[in-house]
This record gives C-alpha cells, structure tokens and sequence, in this order.
C-alpha cells in the first residue's frame, strides 16, 4: 500500500531520521574504525617499508660492494715473476765472469800446438820441451815469434826421431822462400815444433817452422 505524502508512517512508528538504525537483526554500520587493508607489496627494486615499530630500515648497500660467498681476488704473481728475473740475471752473470776468468787464465789467442798456420804469429816462444799450447796475436803487434811453414808427415807408424830431423831440416829453405831477408838477420832464429811418439799416435803429422825475434818487433816478415 502507499502512504501518502504527509502523512506518518502508519502504525504509529516513528520516522527515520539520517543515520538511522538498521533493520533488525543486522550490526551497526561500522561501529568502530575497522583495521586498515594491508599495503600492497612494493615494487621489484623498491625499498620495503618501515616495520611496525617505527624504526626506519637499515641504509642499503652500496652498489660496489660484492655479494658474500664470492672468493678474493686471487694475488698477484709479480714478486714471483721479479724472484725469476733477478734468477736468470744472476746466472748470466755468473756465466760472463767464468768466461772471463777463463780468458784470463789461458790468455789471448791460446790454441793448440797443432792447429796454428802458416802467417801466423807469436806472443810467446814456448819454452817446455813438449808444447801442447802456443798464444798467438796479431801480426801487427810486437811479436815473439811468427810461423812461415807447416810440414805435413806421411801417415803411418812412427817414423822415429831421425826421419823427423829430415823433415826440419827443411825448414830453412822454406824461410828463404817466405821471408829472404830474414836469412841475414842475426835477430831471426829458427824454432821448430814436432811431433812425439805420443802425440803421433793421436794423429798428430805437422812439423810447424817458427821464425823466432829478439827483440819482438811489430808487421809481418814475409816479403
């Protein structure tokens, strides 16, 4: 049925005023403050939110600072390297002063008896009767000693000492070959290198022809 305007509401009920009561039955429209939703949760990269207490969040970590769990940076092999270095200069050192202690022990140009040849020349006349070694220098230096022939004996076995004479003795004519002048030269001796019964047997063949000078003198005497 509807009430018309103006007139109360039948049955003596009283009008609604705002706010009014709700049906029966049914709770208060929020009575009291009802609990705030929680927050949505923050975005991927974004600060949380302080917690409850109040207390602000601790600083975040610089962007420098590596995650724990990595290992350290390995160390570095550069004292190694250097120990190396200093190692193989200490032996090339060593190795230059055993090179020169040799040098200075056998001296200059020391060869062996065997091995010298025609044009070259002595600092020294060797004064053992069996000469293994003889130093040579350059012809243009004073010099002791030059030698202007080396003889080639047959091979076989030992000639003996008479057959090694014969071989010397030419010697002479051979200096009057290399250097005539030399044959009327008191200061120019003959000195004369052979082989032994020893030194024949390791193959040693040469008779080396030696001029000898005294006093040494510098340049060559052939011509």
């Amino acid at each position: 049925m509807t009430t018309p305007p103006g007139n109360p509401p039948p049955y003596g009920q009283p009008p609604s005023p705002y706010g009014e009561q709700p049906p029966y039955g049914g709770q208060p429209s929020n009575p009291y403050p009802a609990a705030p939703y929680p927050p949505p949760p923050p975005p991927p990269g974004a600060y949380p939110p302080p917690p409850p207490s109040g207390y602000p969040p601790p600083p975040p970590q610089p962007y420098s600072q590596q995650p724990p769990g990595f290992p350290p940076a390995p160390k570095s092999n550069n004292k190694k390297i250097i120990f190396i270095v200093v190692g193989v200069i200490a032996a090339l050192i060593i190795g230059i002063i055993g090179v020169v202690v040799l040098y200075l022990a056998f001296g200059q140009g020391t060869v062996t008896a065997t091995d010298v040849k025609m044009g070259d020349c002595l600092s020294e006349i060797p004064s053992d009767t069996k000469v293994l070694t003889v130093k040579t220098i350059d012809c243009a230096k004073p010099h002791a000693g030059e030698v202007f022939a080396v003889l080639q004996m047959p091979g076989g076995d030992f000639p003996g000492q008479s057959t090694i004479d014969t071989y010397a003795d030419k010697c002479s004519p051979a200096l009057a070959s290399y250097s005539p002048s030399s044959m009327t030269d008191d200061s120019v001796q003959l000195y004369v290198l052979y082989p032994t019964a020893e030194t024949w047997d390791q193959g040693d063949r040469a008779v080396t022809c030696i001029a000898t000078l005294d006093p040494p003198r510098s340049g060559s005497l052939k011509g």
